[in-house]
């Protein structure tokens, strides 16, 4: 099957919609160089660097600490290759960590055995490498999955969810925990935390996993919880929106009070709503991220809980379900008068994919994205998944987009 792309653990839940018409002590923070005269300032161009089921890196488990560092700074230097400014680094793949936590175990994607310490520390190392580079460094966390199975004898011994066997649901071949749950909550914000308070991140990213995509035929069981929490509510769609809501507003008040100068965004999936189902929904006929994850990605930009929203329009333009071009201005008027920037998540991975439909063979898709949204000023930067194809580059798509539209330094992004 190969290595897996962001979305391997939705694949069933998604899978149509892709294809449909047609990511020890804290090291002192390196001081980054100034931007070039004449640099894009404010722009985001960024990519994320993804860990899980070592996707991008490390490019196997096992690898020594030096081979480690080699790759990881080699995607640092493809980033500044290609004139971008951010790397949103995957730091908790799956309730474990790639820096010494006391909370959670080493992450198996580093060693090949979970809690096996690799001998050196891959945040602080990126964290430094990436500012001698004037690059930022945002830290990616998936704040609810537990692992690509569901069997927790199989997680280290001293995993928190061996130690609290009640706060984990199976469902869809994954172990999650249960976002319903006050404690849980609380407990992967301070796991989450721990990182950033050590290390001078840029930013606190959090991607499009809250309560699991959907999978037929299957039903998350948090009965138990929504017995003693959800009394207050009219649903329990409505009481797993609060959970999720929670989560949010509480994680950027505490970034606020560890790391103020730290911004935290959410890369969700990219519809929030349909119209047909809410007049504020977009023009498009899809899974919805307020229906079916619980997640009300609209709100948190209204209400400016997070600094910056980066939707993953991971569509072609013209694409019948979710067309790109629609999704575009529906995002920018969502965000227009608000404090939350937005940038654009851009699917660099469909690219040349003969998997993909005819308009992913042209290399100047993506290009056309960036040009599009140009006409649209909310519209702040883009973001690319991801790292292996920011590198390699197989079909030629993000060179088109770097001689089209990076064609001068990026600066520092700015809120």
């Amino acid at each position: 099957m190969g290595r897996l792309s962001r979305r391997a653990f939705a694949l069933v839940a998604l899978s149509a919609l892709a294809t449909a018409g047609d990511g020890s002590a804290a090291p002192a923070r390196t001081r980054a160089p100034r931007p070039t005269a004449g640099a894009e300032q404010g722009e985001m161009r960024g990519v994320w660097l993804a860990t899980v089921q070592n996707r991008d890196w490390p490019s196997a488990p096992g690898l020594s600490p030096t081979e480690q560092r080699a790759e990881l700074t080699a995607h640092l230097d493809a980033a500044v290759r290609r004139r971008l400014n951010t790397v949103i680094f995957q730091v908790r793949p799956t309730a474990d960590a790639l820096w010494p936590s006391p909370y959670e175990p080493w992450s198996q994607y580093l060693t090949g055995t979970q809690g096996r310490d690799p001998g050196w520390d891959p945040l602080g190392t990126a964290v430094t490498e990436a500012h001698a580079r004037g690059l930022e460094l945002h830290a990616w966390f998936n704040p609810l999955r537990v692992a690509a199975h569901t069997d927790p004898s199989r997680l280290v011994a001293s995993h928190p969810a061996r130690q609290n066997p009640g706060w984990v649901v199976p469902y869809g071949g994954q172990l999650h925990y249960n976002a319903g749950l006050p404690e849980v909550r609380a407990f992967v914000r301070e796991a989450m935390l721990d990182a950033v308070e050590k290390y001078a991140v840029d930013g606190v990213h959090f991607d499009d996993y809250f309560y699991p995509y959907p999978v037929p035929g299957q039903s998350f069981d948090d009965d138990a919880a929504y017995d003693a929490h959800g009394g207050a509510f009219p649903d329990r769609a409505a009481w797993r929106r609060d959970n999720i809501d929670r989560l949010v507003r509480d994680m950027a008040a505490d970034i606020k009070k560890v790391r103020p100068a730290a911004r935290f965004g959410i890369s969700p999936f990219g519809v929030w709503r349909n119209a047909d189902n809410d007049p504020r929904g977009s023009d498009t006929r899809a899974l919805q991220s307020y229906d079916d994850q619980h997640a009300d990605t609209r709100k948190w930009v209204r209400e400016n809980w997070i600094d910056y929203i980066c939707p993953q329009l991971y569509w072609h333009i013209g694409n019948q379900a979710a067309d790109y071009a629609k999704l575009v201005p529906w995002w920018a008027e969502v965000a227009r008068g608000t404090g939350t920037q937005l940038y654009l998540g851009e699917a660099l991975y469909r690219a040349g994919d003969p998997a993909q439909g005819s308009a992913w063979q042209d290399p100047a898709e993506l290009s056309r994205h960036l040009t599009l949204a140009k006409d649209h000023p909310e519209v702040r930067g883009h973001v690319f998944f991801a790292a292996r194809e920011v590198a390699a580059d197989p079909a030629g798509a993000m060179a088109r987009v770097v001689a089209d539209h990076y064609q001068r330094p990026a600066g520092t992004p700015t809120g």
